[in-house]
């Protein structure tokens, strides 16, 4: 049996109001909810359909994170997928993405037989993308980012790329990390069945002891990136009403020009 491993991670939720903290600009996860992130819904979906398309696969989902984000976990679970592990230590706390990736890294040595690491093409709450590509090079594996498209077969993981320059068909030989967009499927929902089932199901926690993983390698204080300050966002100020008396077309056109919208 194979392992399709998909990434995941919980975020604030983008409905709520994100906030850094005073000291060091690290986020502030306790002042918002806390969700599985949307893009990573997407790559367990991408899992789930290649475990439909080849029933001998198994779907193992993979997070670092603090003792909530069995939450996240869980909820991967519903959505079907078999097994669950997260690598939770007080030490991993302010890590940059190559901490995380680094960590990510080694906790996937845990994991016999993969076929394939599937990831969002970048997490909400950070935006930099870079993981994908960093596991990639830490393991010595091909990378296909931002894909619309997935298939895995005969050794091979095909797809398509789309982006400003066209359309691009790209291929690598499997054991190989993929990031897919949100338009790449539509996730489903969890089912009764499947909320149920994942309550039953066990969530393996690991340290970074356990995965070999040096605590002098990750953290703020060892992290290669940081945020020096912060600006709060502006509050939002009055729209502009254009009465219409018939000049309402040209004055919109005007505004939209003024603030360089067209």
């Amino acid at each position: 049996m194979s392992n399709i491993v998909v990434l995941v991670k919980q975020v604030p939720d983008t409905y709520s109001e994100r906030k850094l903290t005073d000291d060091d600009f690290t986020l502030d996860r306790d002042s918002a909810d806390a969700v599985l992130d949307e893009i990573n819904e997407n790559a367990v979906e991408a899992a789930l359909q290649l475990k439909e398309a080849d029933s001998s696969r198994n779907v193992i989902v993979l997070s670092v994170g603090p003792e909530r984000a069995t939450e996240a976990l869980r909820k991967a679970l519903s959505l079907g997928c078999d097994e669950a592990k997260l690598v939770v230590d007080e030490n991993l706390a302010g890590s940059d993405a190559l901490g995380t990736a680094w960590t990510l890294s080694n906790a996937l040595n845990q994991i016999e037989d993969i076929e394939l690491i599937i990831a969002g093409n970048a997490s909400t709450d950070g935006g930099a993308g870079s993981v994908p590509g960093l596991l990639a090079e830490y393991r010595q594996i091909p990378a296909l980012t931002h894909m619309e498209e997935l298939s895995v077969e005969g050794g091979k993981v095909t797809g398509k790329r789309v982006t400003e320059e066209g359309v691009f068909g790209l291929e690598a030989p499997t054991p190989a990390i993929v990031s897919v967009t949100e338009k790449s499927n539509t996730p489903r929902f969890a089912a009764f069945k499947g909320i149920m089932a994942a309550k039953k199901k066990t969530i393996e926690e690991l340290s970074l002891e356990e995965i070999g993983v040096d605590a002098a390698n990750v953290g703020l204080a060892n992290a290669t990136t940081s945020v020096s300050a912060s600006t709060p966002k502006p509050p939002k100020s009055a729209g502009e009403i254009i009465n219409d008396e018939g000049e309402g077309g040209k004055q919109l056109v005007e505004f939209l020009v003024k603030e360089k919208l067209v």
